[in-house]
């Protein structure tokens, strides 16, 4: 499966990982920890330029291998304002969307810029037939990026909470490759 390294999201440029700009993912990290530790296991306290040294790393590995394509995304300044990426853990035919946008950025279209780029991106690959965004409920700002980038709720999950704010239950949202609509959709 190959994915590009560089995807223009409009308001964001989103970028394959390097090890250049593990001191940009950890500012932005720690300039958010407060929403991020909501939501996301890895964003504690004890997070830092290790930590993010060992994600990137992680992250060329697993881009490599075909398993994940994460991504940096960029502003107009160049500066790191979140990540994103596409993942195979739900099996042959499915990419699933991960991601986090900094405390500083949210509600500006960052993370629907982002997921309409990567949906569009993921559907233009041969055998993707679905893209899926899964996010707890208790998060429904998650839920309206899916919204927004034109993806349809399609269920829910139960899953064991692994942060104080997650219920354990993901609402699932999906867009199929027949309704392709990402290129079209207004983020």
């Amino acid at each position: 499966m190959v994915l590009p390294e560089v995807l223009d999201a409009g308001v964001v440029t989103l970028r394959r990982w390097t090890v250049a700009w593990v001191d940009d993912l950890d500012r932005a990290i720690r300039a958010s920890l407060p929403e991020l530790s909501l939501f996301m296991p890895w964003a504690t306290e004890n997070h830092g330029v290790a930590e993010s040294q060992e994600f990137i790393d992680r992250s060329r590995s697993e881009w490599d291998a075909g398993e994940t394509w994460n991504y940096a995304m960029f502003d107009a300044a160049e500066r790191v304002v979140g990540a994103c990426g596409l993942m195979t853990r739900m099996g042959p035919g499915v990419l699933e969307i991960g991601y986090w946008v900094g405390s500083a950025y949210a509600g500006h279209g960052v993370a629907t810029a982002a997921a309409l780029s990567l949906a569009d991106a993921a559907l233009h690959v041969d055998g993707v037939e679905r893209v899926v965004i899964k996010h707890d409920i208790a998060n429904p700002a998650s839920g309206r990026v899916a919204q927004k980038a034109g993806f349809s709720r399609v269920g829910q999950i139960e899953t064991e909470p692994l942060t104080p704010a997650q219920t354990g239950v993901q609402a699932i949202w999906e867009l199929r490759r027949a309704e392709n609509r990402v290129s079209a959709a207004a983020p």
